[in-house]
């Protein structure tokens, strides 16, 4: 398990992930759960893709960054739970160093371009409704992808800085992770080295990764809304407040865990509440998008029952 200790080096070749429950009786009914969970997950993020694909009618910017974010929602779940339904399987909760990185960095990875990805449909949205006579111009196929081109580049800066910088840390031992897949406030409580540098950069990045993003949705939103009560038709202001709450309600969802789980400086020891942070963020999050976006955009709900039925709009 141990190896020579020497400069940049880890003396722990795995760590043990002890999950979210301990007793065999609960972790069965965990594996039920978190099995229905991810069940529900991809089926319903890649249901809402299919309908993307095949409806013409939603063959526009805003469902092609809607369908991006299901891709996204499918990868982040896949990160970290078949893993760990995989160990509570074996009863095995052991992770090796190097497949504990490899988690790390996509999950940062997908989850930092879910960040871009809802700015990116802000604005889409506040060019559709306060720019409607430039808005194909300024929302061509060009556009869309540049912008989510942009968000994956930024994002793997991000999630390899991070990778990169937790393999500059040392890992004497003990190598007990509380919680159920590997993240960086846990890791940073295990190492023997020191961590300021590492919480400093996690906080600095932070601010660029969600803080910016954060501060374009609320301004592009501060101008939706004023556009919004301006008009005079009720039907077309109750169908823009719906479009736009979907996001808005995705978004306080994902940066208010986010915040909550990496913008904590000099955090105690690893507790249940980060378990608890981690279950929003890796199955509530991406099993709710979907329905989020569904229950509150017939569209939508057209789109999937036209593909439950197999038949395709006329228009």
């Amino acid at each position: 398990m141990e190896s020579e200790v020497g400069t940049n080096r880890t003396a722990v070749a795995e760590f043990i992930l002890l999950g979210l429950v301990q007793t065999e009786e609960m972790q069965s009914v965990v594996f039920i759960l978190f099995l229905f969970a991810y069940l529900v997950t991809v089926g319903g993020n890649l249901s809402i893709l299919a309908a993307i694909l095949v409806e013409p009618k939603l063959h526009t910017p805003m469902y092609f960054f809607l369908g991006n974010l299901s891709i996204l929602d499918v990868g982040c779940i896949s990160v970290t739970i078949p893993a760990m339904l995989g160990r509570l399987l074996t009863h095995k909760h052991t992770i090796s160093y190097n497949a504990c990185l490899t988690q790390l960095f996509f999950f940062h990875l997908l989850a930092g371009v879910d960040c871009f990805l809802l700015t990116a449909m802000a604005y889409d949205r506040f060019l559709a409704i306060c720019r409607p006579l430039t808005y194909n111009t300024h929302m061509s196929q060009m556009v869309q992808r540049i912008l989510v081109t942009v968000s994956w580049a930024c994002a793997f800066t991000n999630a390899l800085t991070h990778t990169i910088t937790l393999t500059t840390l040392n890992f004497c031992g003990p190598n007990e992770v509380n919680h159920f897949y590997c993240d960086l406030p846990q890791l940073f409580q295990l190492s023997c080295s020191s961590i300021q540098l590492s919480e400093w950069l996690l906080f600095g990045l932070g601010i660029l990764m969600a803080g910016t993003p954060m501060v374009l949705i609320i301004t592009s939103y501060i101008h939706v809304s004023a556009a919004v009560l301006r008009m005079h038709s009720v039907g077309g202001r109750k169908k823009t407040f719906s479009t736009c709450g979907s996001h808005l309600t995705v978004v306080c969802l994902f940066y208010g865990t986010g915040i909550f789980n990496y913008m904590r400086l000099g955090s105690e020891e690893a507790s249940d509440k980060d378990k608890g942070v981690g279950v929003f963020n890796t199955v509530i999050n991406p099993m709710l998008n979907p329905l989020i976006y569904s229950l509150r955009n017939p569209d939508v709900q057209g789109a999937l029952w036209r593909l439950l039925i197999g038949r395709r709009s006329l228009t």
